[in-house]
Parts: C-alpha cells; structure tokens; sequence
C-alpha cells in the first residue's frame, strides 16, 4: 500500500517533513488544528498502521482498503477541532476508523439490497476480492464471506471483539455506545454469525466441534 495522500501533504517538501514534531497528545493536537506540517507528518506516522489494522480487521482484505485509510485522515483532520480532550486521541482516532469502515458496509449493503430487485443479481458473480489467496487461510476467507451477510453495527462489533481482541469497553466506546448497547448487538451479532456459519460447508464443522468466539 503507498502512502496515505495526507502524508504527501503534510510532507510537501522534504525540508518541513524533516522538521520532526515534538510535543504531547495535546501540543499535537493543538498544531493539527493550526495544519502545522511537522504535526501532519508525525499524526500520519503515529496512526498509519493502527488505522490500517482497524480496517483490515472489519473488512478485511479488501479493495477499497487504501481510499479508505486515506479517507480516515481527510476525516479527522476535518473535525479534530471537535475533540475535546487530547488525551483521548488514539480512541478517538479508533472511533474515525470504526465510522469510516460503517459508512463503506452501509452503502455496499444499500447496494446489495436494492440488487436483489433486479434479474442480474439472481445468478450471483463471485466477489474478486475474496478470490485472493490470503496465504491458504480458507477458514478466513470463508468467514469474511459470511460478514458480508452481516449488517455493518454487527460486524464492526463482532470483528473488533472477536478477531482483533478488542475490549467491551474500548469497543462500545470506539462505537460510541454504551457498554450495556455494544453487549446486546454482540449478542445479535454471535447469533447472527453462528446462524450464517451452520449453513457453510467449511465453518460448520467448526461450529458442530464446539468452535465458540471468545
């Protein structure tokens, strides 16, 4: 993956990306409203990799995955003014990610809904993406398949928990929900999944093994 378009930008010239940021959460936070360069950069290198880990834990090994990380940053330096406590930065840096990733399963699922009305979409095409190879991990594949089934609140739940190991209070608050809301849609989402998974050649013989997310 190249780097994020915000980096080139917080970067534009190698003498202002040379210039290396120093400061706390809220001294960077204080110079990403101003636009500063140095802070652009060293916000890039901070989060790069952790928003990418967001990303590829909801939605996998996706094609859009690249736009999307780039529309991570444009999105947050647009409302970093609205944060409040710098001290929250890396949640709230979390949250961005989670947001971004709902937005994209929304409008795929609004698309995969309304083609269900036409007569192409009765004999439905593989998805190319999920034709990769992600080093023989057919399990994964098989799995990421079934979240595609999944409405995006249920997903971004149940990936962040299940596959990235996310805490039940980092997540509800990455999601912006109280602890009592993310417990309950996890609820639906297990049932959900588990549902989807008994139907699936590969997962149901996980599932009949007594497989169980934790």
């Amino acid at each position: 993956m190249k780097p994020s378009a915000v980096a080139a930008g917080a970067g534009a010239g190698r003498e202002a990306r040379s210039i290396a940021f120093v400061g706390d959460d809220a001294a960077l936070v204080a110079a990403l409203q101003k636009r500063q360069p140095a802070a652009m950069a060293a916000f890039h290198d901070r989060f790069a990799g952790y928003v990418l880990r967001v990303l590829v834990r909801i939605l996998g090994q996706d094609a859009e995955l690249e736009d999307l990380h780039h529309e991570v940053f444009v999105r947050a330096l647009g409302s970093i003014g609205g944060l409040e406590d710098p001290a929250r930065l890396s949640t709230w840096m979390v949250s961005v990610a989670v947001h971004t990733a709902k937005g994209c399963l929304q409008r795929r699922y609004r698309r995969r809904w309304l083609s269900l009305w036409t007569p192409e979409a009765l004999a439905e095409a593989p998805d190319a993406a999920y034709e990769q190879d992600w080093n023989g991990q057919a399990e994964l594949r098989a799995t990421y398949r079934l979240l595609d089934r999944m409405p995006a609140e249920e997903r971004i739940s149940f990936t962040l928990r299940y596959i990235d190991g996310m805490a039940l209070t980092e997540l509800a608050e990455a999601c912006g929900v109280s602890l009592a809301t993310i417990k309950r849609r996890l609820k639906k989402a297990e049932s959900r999944f588990y549902a989807l998974a008994r139907q699936h050649p590969l997962l149901a013989q996980w599932v009949e093994a007594g497989g169980r997310c934790r």
